[in-house]
């Protein structure tokens, strides 16, 4: 597993006295009001009724308030990875752990991805729990959302309390959301200057093995995000394999295809790796849905319309 850094060269950017993650540049962004904000939520058949705060605090004091919030976690967590995705029909990628875990085993995958995970404006990372049903989750934005029963109101209270933090009316004022024009960029925070640093895909990668993440998707269906109904589309799968005859050596198999949902998109291109008697499938790197117009020049023949699954291209890049 290679080791990332961060960049050095970066000034955090601040508004007002709440500095931003490194990952992150205002426009035209208005100072928060450090806190937390309070909200009931009403149970229903599936959940109990809870409260949901969700705090806004400055870079330089977030580190050990997200700490004492995870501390205060069940034994047993389910994590839960979000990150902007790439997908022409999705916004974001969900992973989630296929089973809960030991907790002390998610806090020491969280301590070597912090830095990382506070610093990325792209990057969403936290975990819940089912006994007692709880949340903690440190969103894209670098605000923390707490979700917890109803009697442990009273000790997350104490905890804020001990960081200085107190319940406000509203944190972000309500105007970004009517806001059209963006109010920060974002820019990368790893340190990338040969082949030997990780880039980010690597990095998310590396988190979703050490959790055994999934992608939070039915791989039977193929929706956008307003549930409508896709068929057969283009997808760019990025595999991984291991040479059988060389330990330590692999390399990414890159493949263009058309299917009508993600579990085609597996079914062919596993299915094409076990034809490759060097290669032994290892797990997948990345797959997306692409519109037609985001094809290859090597596929500008390719009909726009088509009613079966296939492979269009395969291209290997050893490692």
């Amino acid at each position: 597993m290679r080791k990332y850094r961060l960049r050095t060269d970066l000034d955090r950017a601040a508004v007002g006295d709440y500095a931003l993650p490194l990952g992150m540049l205002p426009v035209s962004l208005p100072a928060p009001e450090q806190g937390y904000t309070l909200t009931y939520e009403l149970g229903d058949d599936a959940d109990a009724s809870h409260y949901v705060f969700h705090v806004v605090v400055s870079h330089d004091r977030l580190k050990r308030v997200a700490q004492d919030a995870l501390d205060l976690m069940p034994e047993e967590v389910t994590p839960v990875l979000e990150v902007s995705s790439r997908d022409a029909y999705r916004s974001v990628d969900v992973f989630v752990a296929r089973e809960g875990m030991p907790l002390e085993r998610f806090l020491s995958v969280w301590r070597e991805y912090e830095p990382i995970l506070l610093e990325d404006a792209s990057v969403g990372f936290g975990a819940t729990a089912e006994e007692p049903m709880m949340e903690v989750f440190l969103d894209a934005w670098k605000g923390l959302s707490i979700h917890a029963p109803l009697a442990m109101r009273g000790r997350i209270e104490r905890v804020l309390a001990r960081h200085g933090l107190k319940e406000v009316l509203q944190t972000w004022p309500d105007s970004l959301e009517r806001t059209e024009e963006p109010c920060t960029t974002q820019r990368e925070v790893l340190a990338v200057e040969d082949d030997e640093d990780p880039d980010l895909d690597e990095i998310l990668l590396q988190l979703r093995e050490a959790l055994d993440l999934e992608l939070d998707v039915d791989p039977e269906e193929n929706t956008d995000e307003q549930g409508r109904e896709l068929g057969y589309v283009l997808w760019q799968a990025i595999a991984l394999v291991e040479d059988r005859r060389r330990p330590g050596h692999g390399a990414y198999v890159f493949c263009w295809l058309t299917a009508r949902n993600l579990a085609e998109v597996e079914t062919l291109l596993m299915g094409r790796i076990e034809t490759m008697s060097e290669w032994e499938f290892a797990g997948f790197y990345s797959v997306d849905r692409c519109t037609f117009d985001d094809r290859p020049e090597e596929l500008n023949s390719l009909a726009p319309r088509r009613s079966k699954g296939e492979i269009h291209s395969i291209n290997i890049d050893t490692w």
